[in-house]
């Protein structure tokens, strides 16, 4: 019984583990200029008076802008609709609705390269994505699973797997740092100015989350395929 739950698992849980990680990754890379438009972002300014004036707990009406990898949105006060920029892999953020004493010029695009890699990592992960999946139910597809029982296609799948994630997760920590520096610098500049200072607050978005969330997810059918665990299973 125990070999059987140990079975279904890495040939049924496991792809499921990955379709679950390619979504999330590719939901926080067309955040929030496509989707979630205000919901999910790598990086928020939001209305804030906690930079300003420390201890205060009372509600702010002000600017917000969303980042994301392809773009911004952006809205210039907590009524009104949000604007967002169109998609780009060299994105272009809208500042306009900041005040003139807003330190806006700290927020820029990560370097160009990063969204780049992040997409070239999500086609990677969804080739692979298709190859385990293929290999792991290649047992139930006919004759047409034979072609999976090549050792070579094995062996490409679990090296598309690897530099899928390495990939991907090496712009993310890129895009982490950048946006982690561009929040600091932003909230001291914010801070520096006193009682006088904008009332807006820069914090790391709930994007990132998402992404770590999908590479823990992402390492176990990785490992899966390594180890060729899914081959075994069904022999």
């Amino acid at each position: 019984m125990l070999a059987d739950i140990s079975k279904g698992t890495i040939l049924y849980f496991t792809p499921v583990l990955m379709l679950t990680a390619l979504l999330l990754s590719l939901f926080s890379y067309l955040a929030p200029t496509v989707m979630l438009h205000n919901q999910v972002a790598l990086l928020t300014v939001t209305p804030s008076s906690a930079l300003t004036q420390p201890g205060s707990s009372k509600a702010v009406d002000g600017p917000s802008i969303f980042l994301g990898p392809l773009g911004s949105c952006s809205r210039p006060n907590n009524e009104a609709g949000l604007t967002c920029m169109p998609s780009s892999i060299s994105p272009v953020y809208n500042t306009s609705v900041f005040t003139s004493n807003t330190p806006s010029s700290v927020i820029s695009a990560p370097p160009a390269g990063a969204p780049t890699f992040m997409a070239i990592s999500l086609a990677s992960s969804v080739i692979f994505f298709v190859m385990f999946t293929a290999i792991s139910f290649r047992h139930l597809m006919g004759k047409a699973g034979a072609i999976w029982e090549n050792p070579m296609l094995q062996r490409v799948s679990a090296w598309i797997g690897i530099f899928a994630f390495l990939i991907g997760l090496g712009s993310t920590l890129v895009i982490f740092m950048w946006f982690g520096k561009a929040a600091d610098d932003f909230n001291q500049s914010v801070q520096g100015q006193g009682s006088n200072g904008p009332q807006v607050i820069a914090t790391i978005g709930n994007a990132f989350t998402m992404i770590w969330v999908a590479y823990a997810f992402f390492a176990i059918p990785v490992v899966v395929s390594l180890t060729k665990f899914h081959v075994l299973a069904t022999k």
